[in-house]
């Protein structure tokens, strides 16, 4: 309760007040004001209060030249009423703050799968031209990644996935589609450069739209449809113009496309009400490929052609070649596990994006690297396609 005290210049004057010095009471230091009988010491004033008064301000503390008369005004509240403070203190935004720390995570993810990406295409160019054997190649790369994860859950560093008979079911469809799209997309680059691969590859939103829409029924708006005209084109544009064009190359591009598609589409309904999380569900979906696809590629290339071309890469590269397929193997899982993790924290929408940008790191560092020769319709054939993935994503 604030209230104003106002001693007029009756009360304090230099003549009855100064000389009357037994009147004055004994000081006593108190951080309060002492106010005693205000009643009588005031007639004037109408005011009482029962409990501690704290002194707020006091204006108007002056010594008229003329009367000698000391005039003093002062407000003071209760001391057990808070007073608001005209100060405006601006704590943290714990949304604001959260949603910053969520975009520099993203970011991180990005940044790692794009590097990741790039050094596994290197390393896997290297492998294939001494080594021309992708069937074995593609099974030494799932065979690392599932390696690195039983150490990983054995060692508690990561905590191992609850699964059952159900999961594993819903989890062959997908692990099926991403053997083929992973051999295909292996087979393609060891035939043509990497940076035709990807191209081919960057046409996959066009096959996404076409199954959706023949095998599963589904209907897009024709911003959609408009989307697929420039990725189809720029992709056959740059399938005439490749120099060192190659069948077998293309349609491993093709089919990878395909499969990958299909991996999609399993992968979203295999994952609906499970609780693994991206990490361990790319282990488990590697694990199961690596059964599925070890088979197929001892028929197909067979352990006595591995022993030779591995006898002839080694006396041309040296021990650098073990290396190189070293980290072509650990490279391949790191980078999908890392887009595994970032599909966890973002939308569809923004993984794709994500997945646009990472085909330009790998075709832009992949003709630097390699010193691959193109020809200006070829590059312009590549622009327009990834465009056209752009604004596939954007519609």
């Amino acid at each position: 309760m604030l209230s104003s005290i106002k001693l007029s210049p009756s009360s304090f004057t230099s003549t009855g007040f100064l000389p009357n010095r037994r009147s004055i009471p004994t000081p006593q230091f108190s951080p309060l004001p002492i106010i005693k009988s205000l009643h009588s010491a005031f007639p004037t004033q109408s005011f009482s209060s029962q409990k501690p008064l704290h002194v707020a301000s006091i204006d108007n503390l002056a010594i008229s030249k003329n009367t000698q008369q000391r005039k003093t005004e002062c407000q003071a509240y209760e001391a057990d009423r808070s007073r608001p403070l005209d100060i405006k203190i601006e704590l943290p935004d714990e949304d604001a703050r959260l949603e910053a720390a969520k975009r520099i995570k993203i970011g991180i993810y990005f940044a790692t799968w794009w590097a990741l990406n790039v050094v596994f295409n290197i390393y896997n160019k290297k492998v294939l031209n001494a080594f021309p054997f992708p069937w074995l190649t593609s099974t030494l790369s799932l065979a690392a990644g599932s390696l690195l994860m039983l150490i990983s859950w054995a060692t508690r560093v990561a905590d191992a996935p609850k699964t059952d008979f159900e999961f594993w079911k819903t989890l062959f469809p997908v692990a099926v589609a991403h053997t083929i799209g992973h051999v295909a997309a292996t087979v393609s680059m060891s035939k043509v450069a990497v940076s035709f691969t990807h191209i081919i590859k960057s046409g996959e939103p066009a096959f996404s739209v076409l199954v959706s829409r023949f095998l599963l029924g589904d209907s897009f708006p024709m911003p959609v449809y408009l989307s697929l005209v420039p990725i189809i084109g720029g992709c056959a544009l740059s399938a005439l113009t490749e120099l060192n064009f190659n069948m077998t190359g293309f349609m491993g591009a093709m089919i990878s496309n395909l499969a990958f598609v299909f991996r999609n589409i399993f992968s979203k309904k295999g994952m609906n009400g499970k609780s693994v999380s991206g990490m361990n569900y790319y282990a488990c979906l590697s694990m199961l490929s690596l059964l599925i696809l070890t088979p197929f590629a001892i028929a197909v290339e067979g352990h006595q052609l591995w022993a030779v071309g591995w006898q002839k890469a080694v006396s041309q590269i040296g021990p650098n070649f073990v290396w190189w397929v070293v980290a072509q193997s650990v490279f391949y899982h790191l980078y999908n596990q890392v887009s595994y993790m970032s599909l966890d924290q973002i939308s569809p929408l923004t993984f794709s994006i994500g997945n646009t940008m990472k085909r330009i790191s790998v075709i832009v560092s992949s003709i630097i690297i390699f010193h691959t020769p193109v020809q200006p319709i070829n590059a312009l054939g590549a622009a327009i396609a990834i465009l056209g993935t752009f604004l596939y994503s954007q519609v």
